[in-house]
């Protein structure tokens, strides 16, 4: 090879290398990952554990949407068109002690208290009921723009889910949109933000069609920790929903919180049980 054709030639390598560094050498799938690795810096989310302090009876033809526990009472709104309510509950028996029935047409959603006003979103009617805690009649309605599923609140303003990995900060008054919050974990975005609950600083989210219940950190979007109850109520009252049960709506969905003792209520839709559980 004469010194024209050697110097062609390493030329030609030098320029197939630095193309094939633009255009791909460092794609991660050229260097083996593989779905579910991380894509970020985020780190895993850490498992949470808990112990369960009683189990309670729970209304099985409720379609729970939201649980919250306000002033020593339960409060639960639940969903399905013409089975639609919000309710007040005592929640050691069961028993239905008051029940404002929805509209036919609506599909009711997650539920909150604040400042003695609760608020229960609906799933694509793109109404929020808004109610007097004192007697629970209805006193406006509000527009929310997407869909509902969870709703709770930092003390000042609400935190509504819609489905996505989308958590929404708005003021209670007017619902002017503050702020938005994308969640992810250590894969990436996370999506079916459902029922949601505000504890320790922490927004606490059932993650629909899982038996996950994810711990939030609400100023980052990420998920710090993971609650697991697969076979929950297999596990712990011995009661094993077949999967028919499950594909009718028979899932993991409500979360309610006693600032005050530190309790913790979990329950599902058309659960019998609502469980008293205390995080470690």
């Amino acid at each position: 090879m004469n010194w024209y054709m050697l110097k062609t030639s390493t030329l030609f390598v030098l320029s197939a290398i630095i193309l094939w560094s633009c255009n791909g050498g460092n794609d991660p799938e050229d260097q083996g990952a593989q779905p579910g690795q991380p894509v970020n810096h985020i780190p895993a989310p850490a498992p949470l554990t808990y112990s369960v302090v009683n189990i309670y009876p729970h209304d099985t033809a409720a379609f729970t949407q939201g649980l919250v526990y306000y002033n020593d009472q339960m409060y639960e709104g639940t969903g399905q068109k013409k089975e639609s309510s919000l309710r007040k509950v005592d929640y050691k028996t069961g028993k239905i002690e008051k029940r404002i029935d929805l509209e036919s047409t609506l599909f009711g959603e997650g539920i909150t208290i604040l400042n003695d006003t609760i608020y229960q979103l609906t799933w694509q009617d793109h109404i929020v009921l808004v109610y007097s805690l004192k007697n629970m009649k209805e006193v406006r309605k509000q527009y929310w723009p997407n869909e509902g599923w969870g709703i709770t609140h930092d003390g000042t303003n609400l935190i509504i889910s819609d489905g996505t990995d989308k958590l929404y900060f708005v003021r209670p008054g007017d619902f002017k949109l503050l702020n938005i919050v994308s969640v992810s974990n250590n894969n990436g975005p996370v999506y079916k933000l459902n029922e949601l609950e505000y504890i320790g600083g922490y927004i606490f989210a059932n993650q629909w069609e899982t038996d996950n219940i994810l711990k939030i950190d609400p100023n980052s979007g990420f998920v710090a920790g993971v609650m697991d109850f697969k076979d929950a109520l297999k596990k712990l009252a011995n009661i094993n929903y077949d999967k028919q049960a499950i594909e009718d709506g028979a899932v993991l969905n409500g979360i309610a919180w006693d600032a005050a003792t530190g309790k913790m209520f979990v329950t599902g839709k058309r659960w019998p049980k609502l469980l008293e559980i205390k995080l470690n």
